[in-house]
């Protein structure tokens, strides 16, 4: 396995921030906008997105891009960080945080605070695919 993965050197990363104060279906609504796009593409769409969860995203996002700068330069292999492309993002539900609200005739509501887990995947497309294209 290790011969195949020496002979074909590709930069994979992943970067993943926890406990972040979004909902996971708003973050998921920014994260599908992004996911299989080229990593330059990705952050021009998430800095110039509206949603207010796009932040976060892209702050992961810029750190899976540095992850796999310090791989590349870690194993002596050339970086190109245009070639990046998400191959994979996910948003996980983190823990809720329960909070109770008065209510009229001395009654209280619960107000669920839902964190998100967000994750990415970046990696350089395989030589072969990078020929068949030209």
């Amino acid at each position: 396995m290790s011969r195949t993965e020496n002979t074909n050197p590709t930069v994979a990363a992943k970067a993943q921030a926890r406990f972040v104060r979004v909902t996971p279906m708003k973050a998921r609504r920014v994260v599908d906008l992004v996911r299989g796009k080229n990593a330059q593409d990705a952050i021009n769409i998430l800095t110039f997105a509206p949603q207010s969860a796009s932040e976060p995203v892209l702050k992961v996002l810029n750190s899976a891009i540095a992850n796999a700068r310090q791989k590349a330069d870690a194993q002596s292999v050339a970086f190109d960080e245009r070639l990046l492309v998400i191959d994979e993002a996910y948003v996980d539900e983190g823990p809720t945080m329960k909070r109770f609200r008065p209510r009229a005739q001395g009654r209280a509501s619960r107000i669920l605070k839902r964190t998100s887990h967000i994750t990415l995947h970046v990696a350089q497309p395989e030589a072969k695919n990078q020929e068949g294209r030209a």
